[in-house]
């Protein structure tokens, strides 16, 4: 059965969702304040230690007790590639953490409009072989985002494939936007379900894309080659509007041969695990998660 609550913090996403009329860095700052204070538990603070990967390319080993020191899980944070930042997703990072045990890496890629399409990408890359070249072999890193963080993780393993690089044993994926067109009949057929809107949709493809051709693979993984890659777990909600183009994905992923374990959660909405502490149906995705990379890095 559905769980009522979700309406309600749907609601307060819908009243809080970002004012395009704003400053990009009042926006911000608005974004990460709320995303700080739905994510705070009261709960003990994870170890956080800042890295500097590249010059202007910021990294965070966020470490909870529970934590396996040589499992690593490279984590991007959503925010429609204009917003977000590791600390307005720490909360979930910790319980991701915690879940599988291991310690994660999250990244403070650049963002748009001072960064467009492909700068995301290349800062991927960059925190994976950083990694590689700290010392963490490729079987010991599960790549973890959401939203557009969960495309960041598609696509760094297109491009480390395509560079014949050794391979994160698996990607896992929240929401990811996997087809800038966003045509999908979820678009229209959740408009009220969701707390994303076409028009925030629309906006995420000039403000980022800034002129590019939306059908580039690496700016919608739904249109690259998907041969290849490692394992998927992918999660989405029934009311997300990206629902359609979501499935798309996992049907080519499957059709392309890569093994992908994807999960429908009836009833919930765009980016529900950030809500975790709200919507119990986030804790509970998110201990999938957890399950899953811990079964992947023990084999």
């Amino acid at each position: 059965m559905i769980n009522d609550q979700p309406i309600d913090v749907l609601a307060i996403l819908k009243a809080d969702a970002p004012d395009p009329k704003k400053l990009v860095s009042m926006v911000r700052q608005d974004f990460s304040a709320f995303y700080e204070e739905m994510q705070n538990d009261g709960g003990e603070s994870p170890v956080i230690e800042s890295v500097e990967i590249t010059k202007g390319l910021q990294g965070y080993w966020i470490t909870v007790p529970e934590a396996v020191t040589d499992r690593i899980i490279l984590f991007f944070h959503g925010g429609w590639f204009t917003l977000g930042s590791h600390k307005d997703h720490l909360g979930l990072c910790a319980r991701i953490g915690r879940a599988a045990h291991a310690r994660v890496f999250s990244i403070d890629y650049r963002l748009a409009p001072e960064y467009t399409f492909p700068a995301p990408v290349e800062d991927a890359i960059a925190a994976y072989q950083f990694l590689l070249s700290s010392g963490h072999p490729s079987h010991r890193i599960v790549t973890v985002g959401i939203s557009a963080g969960g495309t960041l993780v598609l696509d760094l393993l297109i491009s480390a494939r395509d560079r014949k690089m050794p391979l994160p044993l698996a990607g896992v994926c929240m929401s990811p936007m996997v087809d800038m067109l966003f045509n999908g009949e979820s678009v229209t057929k959740n408009l009220d379900n969701d707390w994303v809107t076409p028009a925030r949709l629309n906006a995420i493809r000039t403000v980022y894309l800034a002129g590019h051709d939306p059908k580039d693979p690496l700016a919608s993984p739904v249109w690259a080659r998907l041969s290849g890659l490692p394992r998927l777990f992918i999660q989405a909600g029934t009311h997300e509007l990206l629902l359609s183009d979501i499935a798309t994905f996992v049907d080519k992923a499957r059709w392309a041969g890569v093994p992908v374990q994807f999960e429908i959660w009836e009833g919930m909405f765009h980016c529900w695990q950030v809500f975790a502490r709200q919507v119990p149906e986030g804790q509970r995705a998110i201990s999938h998660i957890g399950a899953y990379v811990q079964d992947i890095l023990t084999r």
